[in-house]
């Protein structure tokens, strides 16, 4: 074959069918973007990450090795029961929350990290883009579709003795496009061209080509709008992606602001817990002095001296419960356990919402994303139904095709077809429904799908509404307990004073009860400032009013007087502070978000 045809077959073969990964994340990129921005309120888009798959010579090892030698390789070293435990526990927790390289991340910080490095959110994104890309893939299968493929093929025909070998390479080029309302089109043009190989009488190099031009077309069964189920689905599937994704942004800042929350708490409690430590100690060094002086039974100073050692062991078991409570919230924000961060405290403040529990009914029926989305699934339950109906007609097809030929008698004819050798077809198929028995079945299946589906949309519905009600009543519930934790912390204080002031007459268990009973209502009071504060943002995710903007910050609505401020009095003290007696035997005031304390106070000799 002369060497220029052979090389505009293989050009023609060799034409490239597909677009770049960056074609491929641009175009994933913008449907994403253009399903977020069609949602409204400032929904937020993901974008492909840039992932490169890295491959490795064990992924194909068919019986991978394993790790587990016997108790002989084994080695367990034993500890002595009578080492300093208290000096390894401080430095567990100092190590934990106020190591010198430990990373300072306040509320804003953390929310950031949750939408950058959370492996919850990165699913969340995932699967976002993930429906997406089924959209393009459906966009694609109802546009034009080019396909080419080439043969290549080499026969020897024996004769006399003798072999006439020939090289034949046959390409088909075919485009095809859906039909809107049911059916395809179809284009082929069919390249042929052959070369004997070996010396023989006559042409030694032919080509012909072919154009075919068929459609299939329904037009009972198959036809309408139920040719369009596919595209129809998959453009619905990423609208309900993006409100699923927008809803789980929500869902995720209430909850990763609930843990920081109630870290902060646990900060507040530790802080609480060796304050109060302090004043037991004080308390025992007077009332030991006082059993020295022999004004006081000892069994006063060994009952203070149990308080104290019960008050130090509650201490220790608030810092690590701390500290694995903090190592649980680096493994929910993608962090590595070993990382040290240190919480810096902050204030997320705003009032409390002015709503009666029928608005707030109201309000989440009409803006919750997840409902608008169980709404719209019913009448997916319903398009199938008029599907499953379409498939109880009769089928009605027609065809038609058109084939055209270049000239015969010429052994290299191009691309020159001649009308008079072009050859037509149609035809019109119909089949009976003698056999619908299965396709009827499917219609009462998708009967019973919509009744379920209805059901499971009205049970959502009442659902969501006992949410918002709950939501409300939480608020007031919340804001009641603040206000009593308030004035019970006042009237310990004042007890404890007054306890103090006739400390003589006084006996200590009424002193060390007066302490449990301050710490108790510390601890509450910082329990219901918290639990307000998720009260409020649960009112306003269950409403389907919470917008969450770039970085995970809240967005304030219109009308919300919110502050997001650090709380610089609760710094952490350096190390040695916690130890420190107190100056006096005046009751500390109560810290509402401290940070923890570096070293718990040491015990009494």
């Amino acid at each position: 074959m002369p060497a220029p045809r052979l090389h505009l077959l293989l050009a023609l073969a060799l034409l490239p069918a597909c677009s770049s990964m960056q074609d491929i994340d641009r175009k994933v990129n913008r449907a994403v973007r253009e399903r977020s921005t069609d949602l409204g309120g400032g929904a937020t888009a993901p974008t492909l990450r840039s992932t490169l798959g890295t491959s490795s010579p064990d992924q194909y090892d068919r019986n991978p090795p394993s790790t587990n030698p016997g108790p002989d390789d084994l080695t367990y070293r034993g500890a002595d029961p009578n080492r300093d435990v208290v000096t390894r526990l401080e430095a567990y927790f100092v190590e934990g929350v106020d190591s010198a390289a430990a990373e300072r991340l306040d509320l804003q910080d953390i929310l950031r990290l949750s939408q950058d490095t959370a492996r919850e959110y990165r699913t969340a994104e995932e699967d976002y883009l993930l429906t997406a890309i089924r959209l393009l893939m459906e966009r694609h299968r109802w546009g034009p579709r080019f396909f080419d493929d080439l043969t290549t093929s080499i026969g020897a025909d024996a004769a006399d003795g003798n072999y006439e070998t020939a090289l034949g390479i046959m390409n088909e080029l075919r485009a095809t496009q859906r039909l809107p309302y049911g059916g395809e089109l179809e284009a082929r043009l069919i390249t042929r061209a052959a070369n004997q190989l070996t010396e023989i009488v006559g042409e030694q190099y032919t080509q012909s080509s072919q154009l075919v031009l068929s459609a299939n077309v329904p037009l009972l069964r198959n036809a309408g709008l139920v040719a369009q189920e596919d595209i129809i689905q998959a453009e619905r599937d990423t609208v309900y992606a993006a409100r699923d994704f927008e809803n789980f942004r929500r869902r995720f800042f209430v909850d990763i602001a609930s843990d920081y929350f109630a870290l902060i708490a646990r900060q507040a409690a530790i802080r609480n817990q060796a304050e109060r430590l302090r004043s037991v100690m004080l308390f025992y060094e007077r009332t030991q002095a006082l059993v020295d002086a022999g004004r006081q039974p000892p069994f006063e100073a060994r009952n203070v001296e149990q308080n104290v050692l019960t008050s130090r062991n509650d201490l220790i078991n608030s810092q690590e419960s701390y500290i694995l409570s903090l190592d649980q919230f680096k493994v929910r924000l993608g962090l590595a356990v070993e990382s040290r961060i240190v919480l810096l405290p902050m204030s997320l403040d705003f009032q409390d919402p002015d709503v009666s529990i029928t608005e707030a009914s109201e309000t989440a029926l009409r803006y919750r994303l997840d409902y608008q989305n169980e709404q719209d699934r019913v009448n997916d339950a319903r398009r199938q139904i008029d599907i499953a109906r379409n498939q109880l007609l009769p089928d009605l097809n027609l065809a038609a095709g058109a084939t055209l030929n270049t000239d015969e008698n010429k052994s290299e004819s191009g691309l020159a077809f001649k009308n008079d050798n072009t050859d037509y077809a149609a035809s019109v198929t119909f089949g009976l429904p003698l056999d619908r028995e299965i396709e009827r079945l499917q219609l009462r299946q998708s009967l019973v799908e919509l009744e379920r589906r209805t059901r499971q949309s009205e049970q959502f519905r009442d659902n969501l509404i006992l949410d918002a009600r709950q939501s409300v009543r939480e608020i007031d519930r919340a804001r009641f307990s603040v206000r009593l934790q308030e004035q019970a912390v006042n009237i310990n204080k004042l007890r404890l004073e007054e306890i103090r002031i006739k400390i003589a007459t006084v006996a200590p268990q009424t002193r060390l009860d007066a302490e449990n009973e301050l710490l108790q209502s510390r601890n509450a009071l910082d329990a219901a400032i918290r639990d307000l504060r998720i009260a409020i943002l649960e009112y306003l995710v269950r409403t389907g009013q919470l917008r969450v903007g770039e970085e995970g910050r809240l967005r304030a609505l219109r009308g919300m007087d919110l502050k997001v401020d650090e709380i610089k009095d609760a710094a952490m003290p350096q190390s040695g502070d916690a130890t420190s007696p107190p100056e006096s035997d005046d009751v500390a005031a109560p810290v509402t978000d401290p940070v923890p304390p570096t070293q718990s106070p040491a015990p009494p000799n």
